[in-house]
């Protein structure tokens, strides 16, 4: 799809303003052009700056509301930890065109059963700057995409700043998809 012609609001839509994290209503006929639309979310500019679109919103831009990403769970019908990567290659930085995980931001992720036979996750993950804003939506976006794995009961995803990123840890995939090799 091409995002070179702008974009007009159809109506007043939830956005958040990137990099600060900080959520705005923009209002309807705002002119917008679209950056990105990976991972489902929508990045945005405007005068204003860049701003995200949750996937809900996307009618809002004209665009048809993106189904939610499928990661099969294993052979035997649980999830497991590749899994979870699988789905986290869905969750994207809004101002950076890679996967979390081949930006090397997932640092360790848990797959335990829980009280009700569930799986219970937990992912640790980090930013590429501590200063950013958007871990919180980047995190919730991650962990709303883990809650809709099968058997996922519970899925907590916590933003860690030890190690400190830095682009070494980027994978020879990112790397290419930056074009930094």
């Amino acid at each position: 799809m091409s995002y070179d012609d702008p974009k007009e609001l159809l109506r007043d839509c939830e956005a958040v303003q990137i990099p600060s994290g900080h959520g705005i209503t923009l209002p309807r006929g705002t002119a917008v052009d679209i950056t990105q639309t990976l991972g489902g979310s929508i990045t945005i500019r405007t005068g204003g700056g860049l701003f995200r679109i949750a996937p809900q919103d996307a009618d809002a831009l004209g665009l048809e509301i993106p189904t939610a990403p499928h990661t099969p769970a294993s052979a035997s019908g649980t999830v497991d930890s590749v899994d979870i990567l699988g789905i986290l290659k869905t969750c994207f930085d809004p101002e950076i065109p890679v996967n979390i995980v081949d930006l090397g931001l997932v640092y360790d992720t848990a797959v335990e059963t829980g009280s009700g036979g569930g799986k219970k996750v937990s992912v640790k993950m980090t930013l590429t700057a501590p200063g950013c804003g958007m871990g919180p939506s980047i995190a919730a976006d991650a962990q709303q995409k883990i809650l809709a794995l099968p058997s996922v009961e519970e899925a907590t995803v916590e933003i860690v700043w030890d190690p400190p990123w830095h682009q070494s840890m980027i994978t020879a995939e990112g790397r290419k998809l930056l074009g930094l090799e």
